[in-house]
């Protein structure tokens, strides 16, 4: 993404939305992890905090705004509706302030529970 100022221009790469992502988002009540789903067997795995990236999607609008899709695992017995809340406010806000993009959508897909 590149940002325009009168001082110059700013340009701030995938991984940095895909890094902070993940990091709010795993840091949210009730998420255990990130997850992507292997394309071999179409099982769900849990990432490690290194490739956590993989469970993000980021789109870029035309209006210089973000759409963020993130793929995760729960705990048992949290309430989803609650969790997923949390995670969109708590991503929209971090990926807002730290890189000072607007956040159109933030997607949260429940891929897996685990105990």
């Amino acid at each position: 993404m590149k940002l325009q100022n009168d001082l110059g221009e700013i340009r701030i790469s995938s991984e940095v939305f895909t890094a902070v992502t993940g990091s709010a988002a795993t840091n949210c009540y009730g998420v255990k992890g990130m997850a992507v789903r292997s394309t071999t067997d179409g099982l769900v795995h849990l990432l490690k905090r290194e490739s956590m990236a993989k469970g993000v999607k980021v789109y870029y609008n035309d209006d210089g705004t973000v759409a963020i899709e993130l793929h995760i695992i729960v705990e048992n017995g949290v309430n989803l509706t609650a969790v997923c809340h949390s995670i969109m406010s708590q991503v929209r806000y971090v990926v807002s302030s730290t890189t000072g993009v607007d956040v159109s959508t933030v997607d949260v897909y429940v891929d897996s529970v685990r105990f």
